[in-house]
């Protein structure tokens, strides 16, 4: 004679009768975790990322290299992008803690990078040779110097991305089931950015171009200054932050 089902075995098998959908909910799960993992993080840094005065700085810090060494420095900048911000997507916590070191400092140390490459292109000479005229190629060993600092770090992924990154890594929940759909959401959020890094640098001389010389001098004078002024905000925001610090202190 059959043995009835146990209650728990028979309650279960009426709930999947009842609801079809509690079949499909262990799949549900991680891929919704995985299109907010991936929409928090291209959302938080693509306006950081991709902000519309990288492109005249990018072509006033390379005056001097040809049509086909800026399309190798884009790519250069696009896979030091994606690094850096998935490792600070990913550990980025756990490395400060390592070393001691607080949101607010990255933020004053980064902010005063910013400050001192702003003012560097704001005061530059004025008979730079026009982005886009003929120049020989670069050696890859100066392509990649000059991929990583300043064009990677500061410009294009600078303290306050790699602060925002670091607090979307802090935002995900601990001990989520569906951990590896996060970090496989952050992932291609940091490989989407990193392609449209590499396309706004890539046709950087092509809006050149089609600006103008004139344009773009003006363009890039007013981008230099937007980037003093982002990097004082940050150094205030970091400062602001320790001086909260010291106050709450007794």
């Amino acid at each position: 004679m059959p043995v009835p089902p146990d209650g728990e075995g028979f309650l279960a098998s009426e709930t999947m009768a009842l609801n079809p959908g509690a079949i499909w909910a262990p799949i549900h799960r991680p891929a919704a975790e995985l299109a907010r993992a991936f929409l928090l993080t291209v959302g938080a840094l693509f306006p950081l990322v991709d902000s519309p005065e990288n492109i005249p700085i990018f072509l006033a810090l390379t005056p001097d290299l040809s049509i086909g060494s800026r399309a190798v420095l884009a790519r250069k900048i696009a896979v030091n992008g994606f690094v850096l911000l998935a490792v600070a997507v990913l550990i980025g916590t756990h490395i400060l803690a390592f070393f001691g070191i607080s949101l607010p400092v990255v933020q004053v140390g980064g902010g005063f990078i910013l400050v001192a490459a702003g003012w560097k292109l704001l005061n530059g000479a004025d008979d730079n040779k026009t982005p886009g005229t003929t120049a020989k190629p670069q050696g890859a060993a100066d392509l990649s110097r000059r991929a990583f600092y300043p064009l990677t770090m500061p410009l294009t992924v600078g303290p306050g991305s790699i602060s925002v990154a670091i607090a979307v890594g802090a935002n995900q929940p601990p001990g989520s089931e569906a951990h590896w759909a996060l970090l496989l959401g952050a992932l291609l959020g940091c490989a989407v950015l990193a392609v449209t890094m590499y396309l706004g640098y890539r046709f950087a001389e092509p809006i050149a171009r089609v600006l103008g010389d004139n344009a773009m001098n003006i363009v890039i004078r007013l981008s230099s200054f937007l980037l003093v002024c982002i990097g004082v905000q940050i150094v205030w925001n970091g400062a602001s932050a320790l001086l909260r610090t010291i106050q709450a202190q007794p």
